[in-house]
């Protein structure tokens, strides 16, 4: 019989929730990742918790919220101590691997603070986010004055493009990321205006393509129950992709951009802020969303072929029938939408993912082809995993819930009431350009099926939308007393949200409940005037005992 037995926790990279054809894209036909959600259930109301990649994938790792885990900004190390997916995974019998994309960087000075060597067993776990390496490709090897953004990143990926013949420092760059015209010349990924051309790459040599040869290589060799997480790098920018699919779509196939003029007039002034930024200036240009977004849609499309490629050979090789395959992104894109390009807003464009569970289990059979609105968050992933892999969930460290409830048909909802997001920009020009402390530079949504608040730290006022009644959240109704009852609110929830008990890791709530009395019976006696006022047993150690008087000894 079948049984999900081991677990594909596949990941693609800033990809919008709409630009599926499962979830309603007009041109943008994906047919094996709507296969997919034919053969699970397809969530059309999960929720990252950062829209930003690094603090994202942390809480989708870590299994708990960026205000608990800490690492809020990409750069930011995830502190040593943080229990992780594999830690999680392993102590229940699962191994856990990765072929891909973390965006972790290491607590190195916590990790020299207690002695863990980087290339120790528990050291290059605690480097590497929890998971054990099959292959780490951050994927991002820009190079500026300064060096490089990343000196590991696509390291293996650039040596196998060399052995293929192509011949540059950063083949990555040359090759996978940018076009070449009738002269030889480089035409860089990295300026939109080269959006258009076609990488200069063989497809099949491309990252996308790469990843899944390698994800497919590790299910091969992998014994014993596992987890392998094949984290993709696209449709995330460099907005570029090879033949066939550069010429696939064009500026008739792009969705109408959603936002208006009073929108951009109105804008509450955070909000404005990120408006104004160089990305959002540009992406406000219909000359560059005629240029990036069919190249999008084609690294899309490259996407779902290769899905089709990877779900044939589990098919073919019987491991559809022992493997859960959980299909979702770290954050979405603007793409111009709300007059923002990038994904560091609050907008479902941008902090609603795409979220596919295929359980090959009998008791999920009820639920195949299910498209579920149930309130999820990325954190619930892991307890998921854990019950997958025949354990309960450490609910005092793991702040999500399960979902296997709702895949094996015995909810149909979670059991939050609320969603919650946080963004820390302290750490970036748009805080420097408009003089923000680091204090007040963070912001946090909570959002209900039916209203989102948005908080900004400095004093301001907040953002609300009526998803029910906008759900393209166009119109900011939170400078209207009309709607003081609403935002209440949803400041009861946020305020719920933050009283939380988050840090405390070590003691789970039964032991707590097991320490209530427990020293009682290990002779701590506080408040009692008599031996008879206590259970006499608790006091046996202290009852008919004897010794000699000292008082008067030298």
């Amino acid at each position: 019989m079948a049984k999900a037995k081991n677990i594909l926790f596949i990941m693609f990279d800033q990809l919008r929730w709409d630009y599926l054809s499962c979830s309603g894209h007009p041109h943008l036909h994906t047919p094996n990742i709507d296969r997919l959600a034919a053969m699970g259930v397809r969530f059309s109301r999960a929720y990252i918790q950062s829209p930003i990649c690094g603090s994202s994938r942390m809480s989708t790792y870590t299994g708990r919220y960026v205000h608990s885990h800490g690492a809020s900004w990409n750069g930011i190390p995830l502190k040593v101590g943080e229990m992780t997916m594999g830690d999680h995974l392993r102590k229940v019998g699962m191994g856990c691997f990765l072929v891909g994309k973390t965006h972790m960087r290491a607590d190195e000075e916590g990790m020299a603070r207690l002695g863990l060597e980087p290339d120790s067993l528990i050291g290059a776990r605690v480097s590497e986010c929890g998971f054990d390496i099959y292959e780490r490709d951050d994927g991002m090897l820009p190079e500026g004055p300064d060096g490089y953004y990343d000196p590991n990143g696509a390291k293996k990926y650039n040596d196998w493009l060399r052995e293929k013949g192509y011949e540059s420092d950063n083949p990555w760059h040359d090759f996978a990321n940018s076009g070449i015209d009738v002269e030889g010349n480089v035409q860089s990924g990295w300026f939109l205006k080269n959006s258009d051309k076609v990488a200069n790459i063989a497809e099949g040599h491309s990252e996308t393509p790469y990843l899944t040869g390698r994800g497919i290589e590790f299910i091969k060799q992998a014994k014993g129950q596992w987890c392998c997480h094949l984290s993709f790098i696209k449709p995330h920018w460099p907005y570029i992709v090879p033949d066939p699919y550069a010429s696939m779509y064009g500026p008739e196939h792009i969705k109408p951009v959603v936002r208006s003029n009073s929108e951009r007039e109105n804008a509450h002034p955070i909000l404005k802020m990120f408006m104004d930024t160089v990305v959002g200036e540009t992406f406000s240009r219909q000359e560059v969303r005629d240029a990036v977004i069919p190249a999008y849609m084609g690294l899309i499309k490259q996407a779902d072929d290769q899905m089709g490629r990877l779900f044939d050979w589990l098919k073919n090789t019987g491991r559809m029938e022992d493997t859960m395959i959980v299909l979702t992104s770290d954050h979405g894109d603007f793409l111009g939408d709300h007059w923002m390009g990038e994904k560091t807003f609050f907008h479902d464009t941008s902090t609603k993912v795409p979220l596919i569970i295929y359980d090959p289990s009998p008791e999920a059979d009820g639920t195949r082809g299910l498209v579920c609105d149930a309130m999820v968050e990325s954190i619930d992933l892991i307890p998921t995993f854990v019950e997958v892999a025949g354990s309960k969930p450490d609910a005092h460290i793991l702040e999500g819930e399960s979902l296997l409830p709702i895949l094996h048909e015995e909810r149909t909802e979670t059991l939050r009431e609320y969603v919650i997001c946080e963004y820390d920009y302290s750490a970036t020009p748009v805080s420097h350009l408009n003089n923000i402390g680091v204090r007040n530079a963070v912001m946090f949504m909570v959002a209900t099926k039916s209203w989102k608040l948005i908080h900004c730290e400095g004093g301001h006022r907040p953002i609300l939308f009526n998803l029910k009644n906008d759900p393209m959240e166009m119109t900011d109704l939170g400078d209207k007393e009309e709607y003081a009852g609403t935002i209440a609110m949803l400041y009861d929830h946020l305020f719920a949200w933050t009283r939380r008990q988050s840090q405390r890791t070590t003691r789970s709530e039964a032991q707590l409940i097991e320490m209530r009395t427990k020293s009682r019976k290990r002779g701590v006696v506080v408040g009692v005037y008599d031996e008879n006022d206590t259970p006499l047993e608790l006091t046996v150690k202290y009852r008919g005992r004897k010794a000699p008087n000292m008082k008067d000894k030298a």
